[in-house]
């Protein structure tokens, strides 16, 4: 059910044209909900621009709703719970070119947007509010618990920053802009508290042009706790870019255990390392086997992962994965495979004849395990590759 709706301001030449519309998702917010509506309508004023105020509701049943419509703007009943859940349902609802989104707590100042329109007449494709000092925002005192502040949000930024290359200073910030093509283009499909990094993410996989205004982050208006629950709400959003960065959670950490076990497993095949009064063998020798074959398998998760998430539309095709997909096709994993089994079966073979020397009896262990490990570790590797190929083939399988 949506409500009508008043436009504010004059900035269209067209009738019915809306040019922008502010989101605010609204659980229970009778508290504050007036003043957020009534800064919104300054702000579109201010800016000069045709627009609509959209109040997303989530099923509030403490006389939001009765606020909103009384002061003329348009109420969106979403029925699917979650803060992601309410925004979808206000954005699809929304008729302005350019949105800009916020928390319905009297945290963030509407009146204050013009800085946002100025950003979407420039041509930028979203546009994030900056809380952060550094990017010349500022917190007010009692804005934000201290373990938001200094450990969460700081956190979380840096990460996504590197993981994604996103231009951001402050990731997480809930006030935020963006034009309604751009959103068609994200494909958004999260309906929790993920929906914000799932934008920042995929905004930035896709190349859009994001730009940063500073803002003012005040204390919330509410007496009551607030929806947002530091810890869990921190931990989703850190899962969610882990599980949207492949090659960060799997592919690298996989090769690096590769490498370092490749690098320690070669040398101690042959003989004992000494490094001053410290001496590297067998047991080095089997840490090093347990990490090649842990790399290696982390790292086809990696690749696993990728197709599974380009399949799903979740990640933008990758062009290097993609030209090493068309080298290493499920004939090549088999060849690969059976020559590190005939590999393994070879260092197997010289263990026992090492045995067989010394009649079956007991053996020099040090010296008998520099061919057993290497033994297990190629045929291990080998029986790895040749069924990860066939699943990987199985990923690559075209449907409809």
């Amino acid at each position: 059910m949506v409500e009508q709706s008043i436009e504010i301001g004059a900035g269209a030449q067209e009738v019915g044209r809306v040019e922008l519309t502010i989101v605010m998702p609204c659980l229970n917010e009778a508290e504050t909900l007036a003043a957020c509506i009534e800064k919104a309508r300054l702000g579109i004023t201010r800016a000069g621009v045709r627009g609509e105020i959209l109040i997303a509701d989530n099923g509030s049943n403490d006389g939001s709703i009765v606020i909103a419509e009384k002061l003329g703007a348009k109420v969106v009943h979403v029925r699917e719970k979650g803060y992601g859940s309410a925004l979808r349902g206000g954005i699809e609802a929304a008729r302005g070119e350019w949105i800009i989104m916020g928390d319905a707590d009297d945290s963030y100042d509407f009146s204050r947007i013009e800085n946002f329109v100025e950003k979407f007449l420039a041509g930028y494709e979203l546009v994030m509010g900056c809380r952060l000092p550094r990017g010349g925002g500022t917190i007010l005192p009692g804005a934000m618990p201290w373990k938001n502040r200094w450990l969460g949000n700081p956190s979380l930024s840096f990460i996504g920053r590197l993981l994604f290359k996103c231009p951001a200073r402050d990731f997480h910030c809930g006030l935020r802009g963006f034009t309604k093509e751009a959103y068609g283009r994200m494909g958004l499909k999260t309906t929790g508290m993920e929906f914000a990094s799932e934008m920042v993410i995929k905004a930035t996989l896709k190349s859009l042009r994001i730009a940063e205004v500073p803002i003012t982050l005040h204390p919330d208006g509410r007496t009551r706790a607030p929806h947002l629950k530091p810890w869990r709400d921190g931990w989703r959003h850190l899962r969610f870019m882990l599980l949207f960065s492949p090659k960060w959670l799997f592919t690298w950490p996989g090769l690096g255990l590769l490498a370092a076990g490749l690098g320690m497993a070669v040398p101690l095949s042959i003989s004992p390392i000494k490094l001053g009064h410290v001496q590297f063998d067998t047991n080095t020798l089997l840490v090093a086997s347990m990490m090649i074959l842990v790399g290696f398998q982390v790292s086809f998760f990696g690749i696993f992962t990728q197709l599974y998430c380009v399949a799903r539309g979740l990640l933008p095709e990758n062009q290097k994965l993609t030209a090493l997909l068309r080298w290493f096709c499920l004939e090549r994993g088999i060849i690969i495979g059976l020559i590190m089994l005939a590999t393994g079966l070879g260092f197997l073979a010289a263990a026992i004849l090492k045995w067989r020397s010394v009649g079956f009896g007991l053996i020099s262990y040090p010296e008998s395990l520099r061919l057993v490990i290497p033994a297990v570790t190629c045929i291990t590797f080998a029986i790895q590759t040749v069924f990860s190929s066939f699943f990987l083939s199985i990923l690559e399988l075209k449907h409809d």
